[in-house]
C-alpha cells in the first residue's frame, strides 16, 4: 500500500528512524526531486527542489491495517497522513512509474 505524507522537512531523519523502529526495515520512501542547472556569474549552479514540496510517497504492506495507521500516527516529523489514498493506489503507482521513468 502506497500512502501520501506531510512531513517536516527539518525532521526527517527522526521520521525514517520512528518507521524503523516501528515498521521494521521493509518500508520504502520515494520522494521525486527535479534538479535544475543554471548559469549565475559564469558558474554552473545546480539546485535540486523536491516535485511535491512537503510531501512523500511511503509503501508499506501494513497501510492498509488501521492499526498500523494509528501507530504510526504521532511519529516525530509527520504531520499527517492524506486521507483516501487506498482508493487511489493505481493512480499513486502511475505516478510513481511516470517519475522513475524521467529520472
Amino acid at each position: 500500500m502506497w500512502t501520501i505524507i506531510k512531513i517536516d522537512q527539518k525532521r526527517i531523519n527522526f521520521l525514517k528512524k520512528d518507521f524503523e523502529e516501528k515498521l521494521g526495515k521493509d518500508y520504502i520512501i520515494y520522494c521525486p526531486k527535479l534538479s535544475v542547472e543554471k548559469f549565475k556569474k559564469n558558474k554552473l549552479v545546480k539546485k535540486e527542489f523536491n516535485l511535491l514540496g512537503d510531501y512523500l510517497l511511503c509503501f508499506h504492506k501494513d497501510f492498509s491495517n488501521q492499526k498500523t495507521m494509528t501507530k504510526l500516527k504521532f511519529c516525530r516529523g509527520l504531520k499527517y497522513f492524506l486521507n483516501g489514498f487506498l482508493q487511489y493506489q493505481n493512480d499513486i503507482q502511475d505516478f510513481i512509474k511516470r517519475c522513475k521513468s524521467s529520472e
